[in-house]
């Protein structure tokens, strides 16, 4: 609904957000404390690459992300959103589908993600994280970021696809991340163009090597299901049909991005903070220690949610830094936020890491606090649709459960085997404007524990 008192949106502020603010890892803290004195809804005039010449808004805060995931959440297109940022090539899945299309699909996507299923993943969670981590004690020292994306990548495409051996996990990898748009602005036509040619030879490849693997699971018995594509592709709608290998195509392509993408951050950095905050560590130990048993058996789905330490320092580890800095939506139709008309077009980025850093949210925000999401505090209680790491709302990341246990079951292998610490002397540079990227990686020093 549009007020007829609301001013037009060429009268909110200007944002001073810089390239420097994104390429230093300061921008939600920046973003932050312009919000606090300007408001909620900053402008910001594109300057550089694909998008120069064109204005983005950014709505920060609580109240903006009830308005976006909530209130008006039909007005905001995850299509107009993220096709343009993730490309067309991909199709359309979960991420960037629209009403009605995408709420026919997450129907027939729940049952493959609840917590039944997740007795299932698990083991082969661990499987594979167990298999990446055996080596690192005798390299001596790892690169925790890559280390984290070969885990969560080969993760997603043995529970997801059902794909497990190392040179075919290590194959899809290397062709998505032909596939995926450059993190940097192109620089000429000619540059553009050999993206886009290997991109396409990419997608082709990955066509018929997931299309393979549909037509298998078709083929095999629901009751054989072992992962999310076998589940998948035996689900009917209320009309009785099942998706299209189209639709399923699509879907694959997205989870097997955004399946692991958005862990590789959140595993990494609580791995970091793991080993920097030696308190913190000890209580998180502890736990381990009495819900396990002491035992070396594998962690069950049971143990994993009796974590409660573990799951408070993932939830802090999530705020600071947030996997998706800023969500971006187009605007349908005309909309009112925060006293401005917001017109139909607008394109929008829903600051979720700036909302992280509102003292009014989360006193003192700098600092990392678990406790803070304990009784009687309950900060992300007290003020809802302020903690959004996962997003919110009927689009609640359908992957959230499984993301939690996975870096659950990441952080449980380590700290029972390793000891972590930092190989620099400062702490490991992040940058991002959508999602977030570590271009130093954040290179560890590994021993294997004593007495383990």
């Amino acid at each position: 609904m549009v007020d007829g008192m609301a001013k037009p949106l060429s009268a909110a502020p200007l944002t001073r957000l810089t390239a420097m603010d994104m390429m230093s890892g300061e921008m939600p803290a920046r973003m932050a404390r312009e919000a606090e004195e300007l408001g909620p809804v900053l402008r910001w005039p594109m300057l550089f690459g694909e998008g120069a010449g064109r204005e983005i808004v950014f709505l920060i805060g609580p109240e903006a992300n009830r308005f976006v995931f909530h209130t008006e959440r039909e007005a905001f297109s995850h299509d107009l959103g993220w096709t343009p940022i993730i490309g067309g090539l991909m199709g359309h899945g979960l991420l960037n589908q629209d009403n009605p299309a995408w709420a026919r699909s997450r129907k027939m996507w729940n049952p493959a993600f609840t917590n039944a299923y997740m007795e299932s993943y698990l083991p082969l969670m661990q499987g594979v994280i167990a298999q990446h981590t055996e080596t690192w004690a005798a390299r001596g020292q790892v690169d925790v970021y890559q280390e984290a994306r070969e885990i969560t990548f080969h993760v997603a495409a043995t529970a997801l696809a059902g794909v497990e051996r190392p040179d075919e996990v290590a194959r899809l990898q290397q062709l998505f991340y032909t596939l995926l748009p450059r993190t940097g602005p192109m620089t000429s036509a000619v540059e553009y163009e050999e993206y886009e040619r290997a991109a396409l030879a990419a997608k082709e490849e990955l066509d018929a090597l997931l299309l393979d693997l549909i037509a298998q699971r078709r083929a095999a018995p629901e009751r054989q299901a072992r992962d999310v594509l076998g589940t998948i592709v035996h689900a009917r709608d209320e009309q009785g049909q099942a998706l299209s290998d189209e639709e399923v195509l699509a879907h694959l392509y997205i989870l097997l991005i955004a399946g692991h993408e958005t862990t590789t951050t959140l595993a990494a950095w609580t791995l970091y903070l793991l080993a920097t905050l030696p308190e913190q560590r000890a209580r998180v130990d502890e736990e381990l220690r009495a819900v396990l048993a002491g035992s070396d058996a594998p962690l069950s789905v049971e143990a994993a949610r009796r974590l409660h330490a573990l799951d408070l320092f993932i939830r802090e580890a999530g705020r600071l830094h947030a996997p998706v800095q800023n969500v971006p939506r187009g605007l349908v139709r005309d909309v009112a936020f925060a006293g401005y008309t917001l017109p139909a077009g607008t394109s929008v980025r829903l600051a979720l890491a700036a909302c992280h850093r509102l003292p009014r949210c989360f006193p003192e925000p700098e600092r990392f606090d678990p406790a803070r999401y304990e009784p009687p505090r309950e900060e992300d209680r007290k003020t809802p649709y302020a903690l959004v790491t996962f997003g919110g709302g009927q689009r609640l990341c359908i992957g959230i459960n499984f993301a939690n246990i996975e870096v659950k079951a990441i952080a449980a292998d380590v700290l029972r085997r390793y000891t972590l610490e930092p190989a620099d002397s400062g702490p490991p540079f992040e940058v991002g404007f959508i999602t977030l990227v570590m271009p130093g990686g954040m290179p560890m020093r590994v021993r294997e524990r004593g007495g383990n």
